[in-house]
């Protein structure tokens, strides 16, 4: 059976895959992306074409969920090289933004990092864990006659016609490993100090929206995205464009100001009736 995707190359089991700036363009900065469970990194081939689009080095890891964060650390920092493009940032799905939250907790001279997404995070709660994404998918409303737990995970996962597809064809993806248990050294608590993006599906039916919201409220420098109609697979779902673009925003934000202030506000016009109502008070306030 040959698929779309291929297993990566054993000969850079550490690199994974990367993509780069298009030729004339001078990098922005360097994206080190930490796949979930069953994921390898030519799942996030779409995210890297896209955010190299716009200027930045994506390097996907060949990462685990049960990697030791100082393995984690030691693979980015070799995909990072030793004189990156700053910012330095980690993205992270699923078990891979837990490992990024722990890996930027984690101060080492070889990779600075100056910021973390946290994308679709995988559960950390007993409450959360205890469900098959199977049977969460079910209940959020995925066809009742699909055919198998694949569909019943795909319905889980994305709302992507052509991720769908893409998953179903890999022959490297490992299936049904959202039902694997996530590594308790993931689900212990870290608050990295750095600037972060925690972006969740509302309709996630792996992990809920309340852990994300309760997450980024602990982290001290946090902006929460939350995905309309979006499932666990925050980056490859059906909203991909728009949170590619939200990524992009974020990313240029930080280049610009460390203290996150915003480049851009987008203001609504007041409607001309309501326009008309402020301008009648303000000149009977006047008489």
């Amino acid at each position: 059976m040959t698929g779309l995707f291929t297993a990566p190359a054993p000969s850079t089991p550490t690199l994974g895959r990367s993509w780069r700036q298009p030729e004339g363009i001078d990098p922005r900065g360097t994206l080190l992306v930490l796949p979930g469970r069953g994921e390898h990194p030519l799942v996030y081939e779409r995210f890297g074409r896209r955010l190299a689009a716009d200027g930045y080095q994506v390097h996907a890891l060949a990462t685990t969920p049960g990697d030791r964060t100082e393995d984690v650390l030691a693979r980015a920092a070799e995909a990072a090289g030793r004189d990156p493009v700053a910012p330095v940032i980690l993205v992270g799905s699923d078990t891979g933004a837990l490992q990024a939250l722990h890996t930027a907790a984690d101060a080492d001279p070889r990779l600075t990092v100056a910021g973390i997404v946290v994308a679709g995070a995988a559960p950390t709660t007993d409450a959360a864990t205890g469900a098959a994404p199977t049977t969460a998918a079910r209940e959020a409303g995925a066809p009742q006659d699909a055919a198998g737990p694949w569909q019943a995970e795909l319905a889980a996962r994305t709302a992507c016609p052509a991720h769908r597809k893409r998953l179903t064809e890999d022959v490297a993806f490992v299936r049904g490993s959202l039902d694997a248990a996530v590594p308790d050294r993931l689900r212990s608590e870290a608050r990295p100090a750095v600037p972060a993006l925690v972006l969740h599906g509302a309709a996630d039916p792996v992990t809920p929206l309340g852990q994300a919201r309760e997450l980024a409220a602990r982290l001290p420098r946090a902006t929460l995205g939350v995905v309309r109609d979006g499932l666990h697979d925050v980056l490859n779902d059906a909203s991909h464009r728009t949170t590619a673009a939200v990524v992009v925003l974020w990313l240029e934000r930080l280049r610009a100001d460390p203290t996150g202030r915003p480049i851009l506000t987008v203001e609504e016009p007041a409607e001309p009736e309501a326009a008309e109502q402020v301008e009648e008070g303000a000149e009977g306030a006047r008489s």
